[in-house]
């Protein structure tokens, strides 16, 4: 299929377009309907009318944005008008939504006219915690932009000027620290003389450029002191002292050369003449100035970014706009100032000075990004970027003046935002802050992977645990250096270790009459598996908790567990348990990945432990033990199996709500639920047992698949001291999850 035939059927397949409004409260009952409108409505009405700022806290006001548009400057499409200009109105509220989970209502209007313009905007401003402009021609962009900002008190964004100055000023601080050239000593070129030149021409000035030593070019040339043909007061702003009147001249010696504005319009001679080390902005879309192909070709020493993701520096307005209006609606300020963009360009540039995590790699096809010519922005789909700019921006708000609802807790206010990227987040923030708390030892067979090497890393510096690396020193030494990975841990290689042959000793006294020799204990531990080694390191109170199985299958992570560590005493197996992790809440799943065919008395166990490993989370469990057959409606010694179960688990823990045997839909679905009122489990069930590996182990790789849940574990339980196993294919972020995990477990001991 062709690329316009795939975006026509991208926007025109099933629901027309790419948005809808989904209601935030439940409307299913005659009750719900009389809170949500007539005559339950009437009371946040009368709160607001009494104090306006009550909006904030009865509608969606401070979390809602108007894309507001007239369609004369659409992409590099020129005028479509407003009509046209929908879908980009659109994909920007989507935009907005998928990375700072902000609302939005696209506002097409149907004129030409500023003033017009200028008066819906302001009408509207009840209704939104902000305006974002788009797509708007210039000159009337700034006049439109300027106006609404002196009378609005509601921040007011033209993100075709702004977006592109701040995600270009970031880069460009960079470029310079590469290159090692000064902001105040550049003489840079912008060519372009509309709203993303004019604005980014500004803030290089903000940032340090001289004046004096800033040319900015149109069609017509140089604009210069004098220039009358094709001038208007935004275009004198820049009109240079200088003796250049083409693109050619000025480009010769130049250290930068800003594009924005058409395909071909900078050519290899204008790169060839360029100063040493040139930076090159080729930022017209969809085809840019000067590809990096024909620039490279030219000279090797050129720094080149372009407005487009398949080449590496990609200035993409969706690193600012969702995360600039995140921070300045979270302090309700009342404008976007010059202090606030700033703020923005210097977290841009510092984070991509910073390690990437294998997140944002396997978003890109597992490219690997470090900072250097071809990676001085970060990629857009970077997870920190929000964590790193929105906070930004409500701090310059409240040094400003600009923010009515100052942040008091800075802290508290990252790890919120941490937790709107997803429900998973929220959890896990929970169980990283109780590991913080009190950090433990957690040892790590595969020492030399680079993954667990990178997450090593991130919990040292977070302070969640104390790693410690199993394996061949110099092969470990050796991969952090090649990674810059400055980590001061505990590396441990069982072929020399002092412990080693205490260890041996050991596994042979646990396993002589199971078939294991002293001499082959002693390979064992020195050479054929670090597994057992580490596991060793926990059964002997050298380290606190394993975590393992990144490189190998889950039994061979398991079974050294078992053979060195065992069980807990009184149980009859260990278990596995998987958080799956929706956007409206959190469900825990058991077994899912040790014992294939559970007695009665395993499910209790299951149940039993789920539901310790859920309380831990400081989540109350409420388990169903699920089947084919509900209370008692089907007569099948697999539905007795798990009716016996229940029995036990209520036996045993008679503190837990638990029910059973249930069908999974009565489990969860509160309707259902309330057609059996003699249940004790009288909300739906967040922990849902399993009657065997089969059913279990097919329904959360399905929700994970098809359901979109987010699956963290497998959490093992059962096991006499704390130890996880990772799976294939899992990142640095899931690494530091189980990592967090396994402390919480160790600091229940």
């Amino acid at each position: 299929m062709s690329k316009k035939l795939s975006a026509l059927d991208y926007h025109s397949g099933g629901r027309k377009g790419k948005i809808e409004v989904i209601a935030t409260k439940p409307c299913q009952t005659a009750a719900d309907l009389s809170l949500a409108y007539s005559p339950g409505v009437a009371e946040p009405c009368l709160a607001i009318q009494q104090n306006p700022d009550d909006a904030y806290k009865y509608t969606a006001k401070g979390n809602l944005i108007a894309v507001v548009s007239n369609g004369t400057a659409v992409l590099g499409l020129g005028n479509l008008g407003a009509l046209a200009g929908k879908p980009v109105m659109e994909g920007k509220g989507v935009l907005f939504k998928r990375f700072a989970d902000i609302d939005v209502f696209d506002i097409e209007l149907n004129t030409e006219n500023p003033d017009e313009i200028i008066k819906a905007c302001q009408l509207l401003e009840p209704t939104f915690g902000g305006i974002n402009l788009e797509d708007i021609k210039a000159p009337e962009c700034f006049y439109i932009e300027e106006t609404l900002k002196k009378t609005m008190n509601i921040p007011v964004f033209h993100d075709d000027q702004h977006g592109t100055a701040i995600i270009s000023s970031a880069a460009l601080l960079n470029a310079l620290q590469l290159t090692g050239k000064k902001i105040e000593e550049i003489r840079i070129v912008v060519n372009g003389a509309g709203a993303s030149a004019n604005s980014c021409a500004k803030l290089a000035i903000a940032l340090g450029v001289k004046p004096n030593n800033m040319i900015m070019c149109d069609t017509k040339g140089v604009i210069y002191k004098g220039r009358v043909e094709g001038m208007n007061p935004y275009k004198e702003l820049f009109a240079a002292d200088t003796p250049f009147r083409t693109l050619e001249e000025a480009a010769a010696g130049a250290d930068v050369l800003f594009g924005l504005s058409a395909k071909g319009a900078f050519t290899p001679d204008m790169v060839r003449s360029m100063a040493p080390n040139p930076i090159i902005f080729a930022l017209a879309n969809p085809d840019p100035e000067i590809t990096p192909e024909e620039a490279h070709a030219v000279r090797g020493d050129v720094i080149m970014a372009t407005g487009r993701s398949d080449y590496p520096n990609q200035v993409n307005n969706v690193l600012g706009f969702p995360f600039i209006f995140r921070g300045a609606l979270d302090v309700r300020a009342t404008a976007i100032n010059e202090e606030m963009k700033l703020a923005a360009v210097h977290a841009l540039a510092k984070l991509a000075r910073e390690e990437v995590p294998d997140a944002v790699s396997k978003a890109y096809g597992n490219e690997k990004f470090s900072f250097g010519p071809n990676y001085i922005i970060p990629k857009p789909f970077d997870p920190r970027v929000l964590l790193h700019v929105a906070p930004a921006i409500a701090q310059a708000a409240m040094e400003t003046g600009v923010a009515r609802q100052p942040i008091e807790d800075m802290a508290r206010y990252l790890e919120q935002l941490e937790c709107s990227q997803g429900k998973s987040k929220e959890i896990m923030r929970m169980v990283i802050n109780k590991a913080k708390s009190d950090p433990k030892r957690v040892v790590f067979p595969e020492g030399d992977n680079e993954k667990i090497l990178r997450a090593a890393q991130t919990l040292v510096e977070e302070g969640i645990a104390k790693p410690i690396l199993v394996g061949d020193r110099k092969k470990i030494q050796q991969k952090m250096d090649e990674l810059n990975l400055d980590l001061d841990v505990p590396i441990v290689d069982p072929a020399d270790s002092e412990l080693t042959e205490g260890y041996a000793d050991e596994l042979y006294r646990l396993r002589q009459r199971k078939g294991l020799t002293l001499s082959e204990s002693r390979r064992v531990m020195r050479r054929k598996s670090r597994t057992h080694f580490a596991t060793m390191m926990v059964a002997r109170g050298d380290a606190d908790a394993l975590l393992g199985g990144i490189d190998t299958h889950y039994p061979d992570t398991i079974r050294p567990a078992l053979e060195v560590l065992g069980k807990q005493a009184g149980l009859s197996s260990v278990h596995g348990l998987y958080m799956m992790v929706f956007k409206k809440g959190v469900y825990f799943l058991a077994d899912t990945t040790v014992t294939i065919d559970p007695t009665a008395e395993e499910l209790a166990e299951t149940a039993i432990l789920a539901a310790e490993k859920v309380a831990m989370l400081d989540i109350e469990p409420r388990i169903a033990m699920l089947s084919f057959s509900n209370f008692g409606s089907v007569e099948h010694p697999q539905a007795q199996k798990v009716k016996r179960a229940v029995e036990l688990v209520k036996e045993r823990a008679p503190h837990l709500v638990i029910e059973g045997e249930m069908q999974a839909d009565t489990a969860v679905v509160p309707e259902l639920l309330d057609g059996f009122t003699f249940s004790k489990l009288k909300t739906p069930a967040n922990v849902l047992i399993f009657p065997d590996l089969n059913s279990g182990n097919i329904c959360y790789k399905l929700l994970r698949r098809l359901g979109g849940a987010e699956a963290i574990g497998p959490i093992l339980m059962g096991m006499n001291k704390p130890v996880h196993v990772l799976q294939r294919g899992d990142d640095e972020s899931d690494v530091v999850n189980m990592a967090a995990i396994a402390v919480a477990d160790a600091q229940n001991l």
